[in-house]
């Protein structure tokens, strides 16, 4: 076998593992990635110590298990805001923001934020003024609450216990135990509710969007002045962004 092929070889095995590791709903062990990957152990133990340096996988702290890394996470979100569903994506934003009437936007769980893929402001001119690749904190939104409720219980701790808890607002949520109630009974609910807790004055409200197996893989809210769309009359939203989200998640499968 040539230097080339040789090259080509290795670089897919460290595709096929970021795969595996890439589509695993929690960390992947070792095992794991070796028996589904045909590789032999010591390959793939070199594999993901490659990938791991290169922050494409990281290591859990037990150092048993292997999850998904920051540029990898940061690839993922590129492929999203760059792709050729972008145009669908956004005739279905603004459709919401026509029949809504205030700003909406598209978001993913980034690490320890929340990233706009997409947003569309409202023609109001008050209107919270956040542009398309913006991060906002996961503990004060109501898209990063909603994926917090979407998770296993032992991540999400993990990374509650990761946060800084800042405050922004008199409303905003700065302990532990708070926020975990109120994210179990958004669990139930699955809508994440902001109680202008971010920004004083604006609220939002979040709704996921799932593929086909239920799983949760971004979310679509509204933000909105408390002055001209009071919390309640927002959550009369929910069955309207509900619907956004279930046309949103057909240009998931028909990107993939």
């Amino acid at each position: 076998m040539t230097e080339a092929s040789n090259s080509s070889a290795a670089a897919l095995r460290a595709f096929a593992v970021m795969e595996i590791v890439a589509r695993s709903e929690r960390p992947v062990a070792l095992s794991e990635i070796v028996e589904q990957s045909g590789l032999p152990g010591p390959t793939a133990f070199r594999i993901l110590a490659m990938l791991e340096t290169a922050g494409l996988v990281q290591r859990e702290p037990t150092g048993k298990s292997y999850g998904v890394g920051h540029r990898l996470a940061r690839f993922g979100l590129d492929l999203m805001t760059n792709n050729s569903v972008r145009a669908e994506r956004r005739v279905i934003l603004r459709r919401l923001v026509d029949e809504i009437g205030e700003t909406c936007n598209l978001a993913m769980f980034g690490g320890d934020e929340i990233i706009y893929i997409d947003r569309i402001e409202t023609d109001w001119s008050l209107k919270a003024d956040l542009k398309p690749g913006s991060r906002v904190p996961l503990h004060c939104t109501s898209s990063g609450k909603l994926f917090l409720s979407q998770m296993p219980k032992a991540k999400r701790r993990r990374i509650l216990e990761s946060l800084s808890f800042k405050r922004y607002t008199e409303n905003t949520i700065t302990d532990i135990a708070t926020i975990e109630a109120q994210l179990e009974h958004i669990a139930v609910t699955r809508v994440g509710v902001n109680n202008e807790e971010l920004q004083a004055g604006v609220i939002g409200v979040a709704v996921p969007v799932t593929d086909g197996r239920g799983r949760m893989i971004a979310s679509i809210a509204l933000q909105a002045p408390v002055a001209r769309l009071p919390l309640p009359r927002a959550l009369e939203c929910v069955p309207v962004l509900q619907r956004a989200a279930r046309d949103m998640a057909r240009t998931f499968e028909s990107g993939e």
